[in-house]
């Protein structure tokens, strides 16, 4: 298994972070990373999300889990692999939350698959997950 982690800290709330994650629609508002997005239906498991970046191929997502105010689960397969992301909101204090982005790619070869293709997918979270704390907290 390939894994990757990465947190922000924010004075945003979990409903605020929550209704930028529900709105699919409007992702590319707060990451660069999106060209064309569509939802098959409401923001909630089994819902279906295909993603466009930028000059490549369309990406379909599945949602897999959906706890408002919570977290959101997010999975692709590319033959073999499994590409798993967790969103998460975690409380630090009465006015202070943590989202934490998780990738985790499974499957035959996932180490070395991950290695290679892993940072590819994840380097713009760092710059992703600050555009959507601030239109959070606006």
């Amino acid at each position: 298994m390939w894994e990757y982690e990465h947190g922000i800290e924010t004075g945003a709330t979990p409903e605020a972070i929550w209704r930028l994650w529900a709105d699919v629609d409007n992702w590319s508002a707060w990451n660069a990373e999106i060209e064309k997005i569509e939802i098959s239906g409401p923001f909630t498991a089994g819902a279906r999300i295909t993603m466009t970046p930028p000059g490549d191929d369309p990406i379909v997502l599945r949602i897999t889990e959906a706890r408002p105010d919570e977290l959101f689960v997010d999975e692709a397969r590319f033959g073999d692999l499994l590409l798993r992301t967790v969103h998460r909101i975690e409380p630090i204090d009465h006015d202070r939350i943590r989202v934490v982005y998780r990738m985790e790619i499974t499957g035959p070869g996932a180490d070395e698959a991950g290695a290679r293709i892993g940072p590819g997918i994840t380097a713009d979270w760092p710059d992703t997950m600050a555009s959507l704390v601030e239109l959070a907290l606006r």
